[in-house]
């Protein structure tokens, strides 16, 4: 009987084995994500608890996630040269016990700070999780992979906010505690998870010459080009999305929030559909050509939005939108894992998170400008537009032969 190994390395398979390896895996981006899916909807109650300031509330995100934003790649290097497990279970570590200080916080300036020790714990784990991925499957089972994390994060979009607002009822401090499931995961990640050994060819390197080296990397135009991508990706789905069509559907059409919330619901359901299907699909469409129908479908979706008369009508170009991310996203991470070179795969893919980060932060900024200019309906066209650009970008930038990777 053939290995798990074997199985899971054929790059000719397009079949995915659903074991409890990969879910282990999985749920490593599942503990990270939950910092901020888990908050989200019990930041008024936080407010009022601590007597908080509107103005000042928005700092325990910013909190969280500025470790994510500028030590993900220093993580990724070390776990380049370090071993994955290394970094891995003590930043799953500190995130639980992040989690435990947060739910003690007496006062919102603790709490600010042992959310930024939180975020420390979770700012390697996403981009690990990544690389641990692309270091197990390759081709078309990589991809498939890729969906099916996406898929996972996508169910989880749904449940965490539930979950956050149920503990809520008994207080708030009990939502910091799902970061105890940190816990857990690391004994399991330390006594079960087999990684393949492969030769480190950066074990001898010191950072310096590793980021030197990483940098002439990333100037390959096809590297340029998914990291571009991924920035415009986010750019637009937390800007024009997750701000403006909220604010378009409460402000012109007068939806209510709970009718708001259904339909965002329904889109993370899109998402997650779609995206485990994605192993299905590369059978007969490249990696590429799914990039750029999710962007095309992503331009599409946003022109019809600022058309639309009625609240429910809203869930046609929301499902459309969710179906663009999922086919785009998860073939993004795919192409940038597979050309990332040995050795270098960590800080590739920590690239990828700290470009997510960026588009996230600049993301609102764009599209308030595009509303300050156009109105609520010009921050639809213009990010469309932006897609329909960002495709022949991606399109022309993908064209060019690729460098000799430099290892």
């Amino acid at each position: 009987m053939s290995s798990l190994s074997d199985k899971i390395n054929n790059k000719n398979a397009t079949k995915i084995a659903l074991d409890g390896k990969l879910f282990l895996i999985i749920s490593i981006s599942l503990i990270a994500i939950s910092g901020v899916l888990s908050i989200n909807p019990i930041v008024p109650i936080i407010a009022q608890s601590l007597n908080i300031p509107p103005q000042q509330i928005g700092m325990l995100m910013t909190s969280f996630l500025l470790p994510t934003t500028f030590g993900s790649f220093i993580f990724g290097a070390l776990a380049d040269r370090v071993g994955r497990k290394k970094v891995l279970i003590p930043s799953l570590l500190i995130f639980g016990i992040g989690g435990i200080l947060c739910a003690s916080a007496s006062n919102f300036r603790s709490l600010l700070e042992w959310r930024f020790i939180t975020g420390i714990g979770s700012a390697s784990l996403e981009s690990i999780e990544l690389t641990i991925i692309s270091d197990l499957y390759s081709g078309k089972m990589l991809t498939s992979a890729m969906g099916i994390n996406a898929a996972m994060i996508g169910v989880a979009a749904t449940i965490y906010p539930v979950i956050g607002g149920m503990l809520a009822e008994f207080s708030w401090r009990y939502v910091f505690l799902l970061s105890l499931l940190a816990f857990p995961v690391s004994l399991l990640i330390a006594t079960r998870l087999k990684l393949p050994k492969k030769q480190n060819s950066t074990q001898n390197l010191n950072l310096k010459t590793y980021f030197k080296t990483t940098y002439k990397n990333i100037q390959n135009p096809q590297v340029i080009g998914l990291l571009l991508t991924v920035f415009s990706m986010f750019l637009i789905e937390l800007g024009a999305f997750y701000i403006y069509f909220p604010m378009y559907a409460a402000t012109v059409l007068h939806a209510s929030s709970a009718e708001i919330g259904i339909i965002l619901s329904i889109e993370s359901i899109a998402f997650a559909i779609a995206a485990s299907q994605l192993g299905l699909l590369t059978r007969w469409f490249s990696e590429k050509n799914l990039i750029s129908c999710g962007f095309i479908l992503c331009g599409l979706s946003l022109l019809v939005i600022p058309t639309i008369h009625s609240t429910w009508s809203l869930v046609t170009p929301c499902v459309v939108f969710g179906i663009s991310q999922a086919l785009a996203l998860p073939s993004l991470q795919s192409m940038l894992a597979a050309i990332a070179p040995e050795g270098y795969r960590a800080g590739f893919m920590a690239l990828n998170i700290t470009v997510q980060s960026l588009g996230r932060a600049l993301g609102p900024l764009f599209a308030g400008v595009s509303f300050g200019v156009w109105g609520i309906q010009g921050v639809f066209y213009v990010n469309a537009l932006l897609a329909i650009i960002t495709t022949a970008i991606f399109n022309l930038l993908l064209s060019y032969k690729s460098r000799q990777i430099t290892h």
